[in-house]
């Protein structure tokens, strides 16, 4: 997955509230990335652990803002 798969969905996520819905209450990596490419977008779970270290506290209060259950992306290993 390059940075701008993981930007263009985590604004997916942002907008579209049957994305969200998808990925309310999940945490299993390998799940998260599936509905990713459901939604076609090309990421491995490598990398959604990576980027969403990297996303910023000021992205993290964007989405919680936003109605948005942040722990769908608090992704741990499997």
């Amino acid at each position: 997955m390059s940075e701008e798969q993981f930007k263009a969905f985590w604004e997916a996520i942002q907008s579209d509230s049957a994305l969200q819905q998808k990925l309310k209450g999940v945490s299993d990596s390998a799940a998260i990335v599936d509905i990713a490419k459901e939604a076609g977008f090309t990421i491995s779970v490598e990398e959604l652990q990576t980027s969403q270290d990297e996303l910023s506290e000021d992205e993290l209060l964007e989405g919680a803002a936003g109605g948005f259950d942040l722990s769908c992306l608090n992704v741990g290993g499997g």
